[in-house]
């Protein structure tokens, strides 16, 4: 590495975190200003700075998939608008293939372009999730697209504003072809002021320590934090450690799983993470496109180092982190594959397969599934105001896998989001759609066991008070293809999706689209995590104190934790409890 001039410790720590900070107030400004449910309440958002080359600078806020591998559609803009980029431009994208290298349609990015003295340093990101990108049926998740074109309008990097002045024909014809262009605009134009505010931040920070040593302070971050990381990777034992996980389907070729293969090959202070033994791209909507498949690796292989590096992450963490998918793969779907449902199925399987590899790489960080996001999108109209409406939320998953040490989270919500989006609020919820919650629970016997189990699950009910409504389930996965525990934990619980008409109840699997009538209530079993390390090791009273919770069952704790307790007082039977494991002590 380059020798570099030695920056004060002070300096080089304010200049850094100021690029964090900023980082946080751009995602402040968005959730006080956005409109839509998804963005403003639930937070599915995400910020970071990149600079004049297109390097990582900082990345702390958002979902892995949506920024971490942004640095692919800023350094094709670079390219493509090489000699006409001014200030006051900003690019909008959301294509998958054509230079946006976004994950899906619905998440749309704002890119900006920061001068200072008209020298061009940096770029910053504001990207979230429309309620709406057009395409056959409201939202983004909707199964068995006949190519990408249905899922939504495609953008590719395109500037919508040219030296500060919008291009408002541009702008309009974009929000044409969305359902709710009111909606889609308010949050444009809030996720807009936030790449402003980022660069009236950054000039001043130029400002006040100049251009010079904020340049350098940066290098030093970059090549300190990739010291970091070489020497995590260090420490693993050289080898190649493989994982696998699937999702349910495609949503074409129904009950049909679809799998994602890695082997992680550590060989000195070197990462490489290698996806070719995955399925072939698919016809249906769960395909992935490369940097959506190297934002969810490099992070899932993140998450074995130290977490004191948590807030470092940039360039310098990427440079010993290598991704390789076999173009024409799940992993790295061509043009005019579909990708709606790739966040959930398949991007998830990629976390879950590097996590699977690396848990036998690191036992001492092993890390197990999380459960399976159970969403859905309805659509209808509300008799309250007879607009149309459209809905999704991250109410009704369940909870975070175990770790090695620790039970998994409980109310975290999916594995792609790394618990930075929130669960709803029921009034807010109920005031926006027509739709009454009727149960909200952690449920029993719906978490992986495990010496540490996981995260519990999630019964959740709502009422339709509206009118009919179409659902789509594209936006869930988990009831047969199960998320994998370590080291002997057991994987997630099966997942149900039902809908329940009078006394009957219809079960509705991922991937599918069904009606939903007036009056009809619809049901949701969400597993939670899976579990680390063999459940008949967890403490008995740890069971014990599950079960005074209800939730594990006096059944479970006998016959998968082999713990015994007394039906009446619930009290730990030590002596049967010790038989029953095989005489271990306890």
């Amino acid at each position: 590495m380059e020798e570099r001039s030695k920056v004060d410790p002070i300096t080089l720590t304010t200049v850094w975190h100021a690029f964090q900070r900023i980082c946080h107030e751009m995602r402040y400004v968005i959730d006080r200003t956005a409109q839509s449910y998804l963005i403003a309440q639930l937070h599915d958002v995400s910020v970071g700075i990149w600079d004049g080359r297109g390097r990582t600078v900082a990345i702390p806020v958002g979902l892995s998939g949506q920024f971490v591998g942004s640095k692919f559609p800023i350094q094709f803009i670079l390219e493509k608008f090489k000699g006409t980029i001014s200030p006051g431009d900003v690019f909008l994208s959301n294509d998958p293939y054509h230079g946006g290298y976004n994950l899906h349609l619905p998440d749309w990015g704002f890119f900006r372009p920061i001068f200072y003295k008209d020298e061009l340093l940096f770029f910053t990101l504001a990207r979230a999730h429309q309620m709406d990108t057009g395409g056959a049926f409201p939202g983004g998740y909707f199964p068995n697209p006949f190519d990408i074109h249905a899922e939504g309008i495609l953008i590719p990097p395109t500037r919508v504003y040219e030296r500060g002045v919008e291009r408002k024909d541009l702008m309009e014809l974009i929000w044409n072809n969305v359902r709710f262009p009111e909606a889609v605009r308010v949050d444009n134009y809030a996720m807009i002021a936030a790449t402003k505010i980022c660069e009236k931040r950054i000039v001043e920070l130029l400002d006040h320590y100049g251009k010079d040593l904020v340049l350098e302070c940066l290098e030093q971050m970059y090549d300190r934090t990739e010291r970091a990381v070489r020497s995590q990777i260090a420490k693993i034992p050289d080898g190649t450690y493989s994982g696998e996980a699937a999702t349910d389907d495609d949503s074409t070729e129904l009950d049909v799983p679809v799998w994602v293969r890695c082997d992680v090959t550590i060989k000195g202070d070197e990462l490489t993470i290698d996806f070719s033994r995955s399925d072939g791209e698919r016809r249906g909507f769960v395909n992935c496109v490369f940097a959506f498949t190297y934002s969810e690796a490099v992070v899932a292989a993140l998450l074995f180092f130290d977490p004191s590096l948590a807030d470092y992450h940039n360039e310098g963490t990427m440079r010993p982190i290598h991704v390789v998918a076999p173009e024409g793969s799940v992993t790295h779907a061509r043009y005019p594959h579909t990708v709606g449902g790739s966040p959930v199925s398949v991007g998830v399987q990629i976390i879950e397969a590097v996590a699977m590899a690396m848990s036998k790489a690191v036992p001492q960080r092993a890390i197990a599934s999380w459960g399976k996001h159970r969403g859905d999108y309805v659509f209808g109209i509300d008799p309250r105001s007879g607009e149309r409406y459209v809905r999704t939320s991250f109410d009704y998953d369940g909870s975070a896998g175990a770790v090695w040490g620790f039970d998994g989270f409980s109310g975290a919500t999916t594995f792609n989001t790394l618990g930075s989006v929130n669960r709803g609020n029921v009034e807010e919820e109920e005031m926006r759609i027509p739709w009454r919650m009727l149960k909200y629970q952690f449920a029993t016997d719906l978490s992986g066991a495990g010496r540490w189990r996981g995260g519990h699950g999630v019964w959740w009910e709502s009422v339709n008070e509206g009118s009919e409504v179409g659902m789509a389930t594209g936006s869930s996965d988990g009831d047969e293809m199960l998320g994998p525990g370590a080291l002997g934990g057991h994987p997630t619980p099966p997942c149900r999706t039902y809908i329940r008409r009078g006394e009957e109840l219809i079960r509705v699997k991922p991937h599918r689209m069904v009606q939903v009538k007036t009056g009809e209530v619809v049901v949701k079993h969400s597993s939670g995590g899976a579990g680390v390390g063999p459940p008949e090791e967890r403490d008995p009273e740890k069971v014990c104190e599950d079960v005074i919770n209800e939730l594990v069952s006096l059944q479970v704790a006998k016959d998968v934790y082999k713990v015994v307790l007394d039906p009446v007082t619930l009290m730990v039977d030590q002596e049967k409890t010790r038989v029953l494991r095989g005489g271990k002590s306890l």
